[in-house]
């Protein structure tokens, strides 16, 4: 699509592929949120929405990224991959940004089919995030935040050398729980190997960016 290339923009590491979704990446996307995401009686998102009907919880999940299509503006943006490993979309990397061009800023957040979790996963799409933040969009920081009891969640965010940069009590379903939040700058990134970003160039004015002289 000629007038929104983003659809065109992917992301590549040893295992997997991040890429703007397809219609139909989203179908099979909403079959990983409706196959469940985390045990029950347990909420690792501040809002509650991985809690409804698995038909409804596939139907949020396809609502949520159209959303983000028909908002999305260079001063407020969020960019939504879908991640594919062994050719199956098994769950999707988000990151978010407000007056990037000025802020140089992004907020990453994500999930995975239960499924397909403990497998370093987490890790790798995550990486490849940080890699297209600050490779390929010239970010400066990199934050995130996940609740205290999040592990693997935490697990993640320390491996990869963010800061703790404190904290704050959000009511998680009628109770209060203390969330962490932690900032990555871009000199205590590691770029990750094998990482390569496809197709950004033409995305770049999305972003507020300008495009690579020839």
């Amino acid at each position: 699509m000629r007038n929104w290339p983003l659809f065109q923009l992917s992301i590549t590491t040893p295992r997997l592929e991040l890429r703007y979704p397809s219609l139909d990446d989203l179908d099979e996307l909403g079959e990983r949120a409706a196959e469940g995401i985390h045990e029950a009686g347990y909420m690792p998102f501040a809002v509650p929405w991985s809690e409804t009907e698995p038909a409804e919880r596939a139907r949020r999940t396809i609502q949520y990224h159209f959303r983000q299509w028909s908002e999305f503006t260079p001063e407020k943006w969020s960019v939504d991959f879908v991640v594919v490993f062994e050719g199956q979309v098994i769950g999707m990397q988000g990151m978010v940004a407000e007056h990037f061009p000025v802020l140089r800023e992004v907020r990453t957040g994500s999930w995975l089919g239960r499924r397909f979790q403990g497998k370093g996963i987490g890790t790798e799409m995550r990486a490849a995030a940080l890699h297209f933040a600050f490779a390929g969009l010239g970010a400066e920081w990199a934050a995130t935040d996940a609740f205290e009891d999040n592990h693997a969640s935490l697990a993640v965010t320390r491996k990869l050398g963010y800061h703790d940069d404190g904290s704050a009590l959000l009511n998680r379903q009628g109770e209060p729980a203390v969330n962490l939040r932690f900032r990555l700058p871009r000199a205590g990134w590691t770029p990750a190997e094998g990482v390569e970003i496809h197709h950004l160039d033409a995305c770049l004015p999305l972003f507020g960016l300008p495009t690579p002289s020839p």
